[in-house]
Order: structure tokens, then sequence, then C-alpha cells
């Protein structure tokens, strides 16, 4: 994949301008590229302060191979959504995390991307853009450079990026729809759980009653993230009395469903090369169809 820009008027003075106003790039990536001397002018490698005029060509080659063999390469099945030269999106099933660890050293997506990679002969780090949990549900984007990674990135900072749940809650709201605005930080004593505290990062959640079971006492609510703090969702509806189905490191157990009942059903964003705003949907997995 290369970065390609025709100079057609005065509007940069230099190849520097035109890789951080242009294609918004980190400085880091960008001094990465001068010095693996993959930013070229006219076809020729230069330096990044080169002066540039009417009719010339600015390239950013991000065609390089990087070292990826810190995940182990496993075979497993993927619902690929969508895929082009910059990104991969698919359909996480509930129970396999997103990222390896000491329990899930060889069965993590990131382990089935890996082998994925490696069949379509793509060396490159496995690179998660948005994170679901082990036990969570729904679409889940890999970007394919690290241009890509940091252009999504940025975009989640500046609400560009839009992610919609589906959960389902214990209990009924008292309002059709509202939002949760409540600071969410990392429990005392634990790596894993999350609380709400004064002194946790800023976390607003939007929701919407889509419809409600009266019989089992559930709602099932469509949830919109104006940020995306670690477990948000699953906090921000404990808090306000109506865990999610489920869930059992902020409710209790249930017998409608084996895990949180969440899942990651829609998302768009501006496609970083073409411009163009994105959407992405995917279908409630079984067990959370059977309770709609």
């Amino acid at each position: 994949m290369k970065l390609s820009y025709n100079v057609v008027d005065n509007t940069y003075k230099n190849i520097k301008e035109v890789l951080k106003i242009e294609f918004n790039m980190s400085d880091r990536l960008l001094l990465k590229l001068k010095n693996m001397k993959r930013i070229t002018l006219n076809g020729e490698a230069t330096f990044v302060h080169h002066p540039i005029k009417q009719t010339d060509l600015v390239e950013c080659d991000l065609n390089y191979e990087e070292e990826n063999s810190n995940i182990v390469s496993k075979e497993m099945p993927l619902n690929i959504i969508y895929e082009d030269e910059c990104y991969l999106i698919i359909n996480k099933p509930a129970g396999i995390p997103i990222h390896p660890s000491c329990e899930h050293y060889e069965d993590s997506i990131s382990n089935g991307i890996k082998f994925y990679f490696d069949k379509i002969g793509l060396k490159k780090k496995i690179r998660p853009v948005n994170r679901l949990d082990k036990n969570t549900s729904g679409i889940a984007i890999f970007a394919k450079n690290e241009y890509i990674q940091e252009c999504l990135v940025k975009q989640m900072k500046t609400k560009e990026f839009i992610k919609k749940y589906i959960a389902i809650v214990n209990g009924h709201l008292e309002k059709h729809e509202g939002t949760i605005t409540a600071p969410i930080a990392r429990k005392e004593g634990s790596i894993i759980e999350r609380c709400i505290s004064k002194n946790g990062e800023g976390a607003i959640t939007h929701y919407k009653v889509l419809s409600s079971n009266y019989e089992k006492n559930f709602d099932i609510v469509e949830c919109t993230l104006e940020t995306g703090r670690t477990h948000q969702i699953r906090v921000h509806f404990s808090y306000i009395g109506h865990p999610l189905l489920g869930d059992t490191l902020y409710g209790t157990q249930s017998s409608l469903i084996k895990r949180q009942a969440l899942h990651s059903y829609f998302i768009s964003f501006i496609h970083p090369i073409t411009k163009d705003r994105k959407f992405y949907e995917t279908d409630l997995p079984s067990d959370m169809k059977l309770l709609y």
C-alpha cells in the first residue's frame, strides 16, 4: 500500500507538511518512514524538508515487512465481514479473546488473524483497533498497517468513529432513552474489574430501549458509546442498577444466557484512504437472538 499526493498548487511548502497535514501522519511514523527511506519525491528517496512544486508526486511506501513472530499462528474459522488493503473486519464469537494471554496463548482471535495474514502473504503486526471483551460478541476491526491503525484510533478520539452495541439488561429502565455519564477507574486490588470513581476517566454511554420482556424481566437496549473505556457498558448499567444479563463480574449469572448479553453490532468511520464514510453491521448471535 502506498500513500500518494500529487502537488497541484502552493498549499504546502515541503514534504513534511504534506505528510503532517494532508495525511495527518504522526511524528513517530514519519520518522520511522524517513529512516527506512520509504518517503519518495517523484520516485526518488528524499528528505522530509525538501521543497515541493506543482506536478511533483509525493509517496510513502507502507509495503514493508514487520516482525510478528511474537504471536503464534493458529488456524481457526474467521467470519470475515469485509476486507480491503487497509483493514480486516470480522464478526467475533463470544468466548474467544482478542489478544493472546497466558491462559489463551494460542487460541485468541489474534492467533487466527496471524494465520490468515501468513496465508495471504501479509507480514505485518497484528493490530486490533477496537477491543472487545472475551465474552462480548460482534464486530472487531484489524488494521493492516501502522498508518491505518493511527487514522482509526484518531477517529475514535475525535468521535468520528461510531460504535453501537445491543445489550440485554436486567429489569426495566425508567426512561426509554437516556445518557449515563459516570467516570470509570480500575477497581483497587483488581487487574480486571472496573468501577465508578470520581478519580476515573470520563465515560459517556447513550442508550435507547428497543423492546421489553416483562415476563422474563429484561430490556433490550441499543447503546452508542461516546467514549471507549474498558467494560464501559457493563459498568454503567450495573451502576444504575440494571446489570447486563449473565454478567457475573458486575451482576449475577442468568439461566437465560451463559455470558454477558452484549454484542457489538454496528461501526461506522471515515475510510482513511478513500475518505468515504463506511458502515458495517452484523446480526445478533443465536444466544441473544433467542431472547429478542
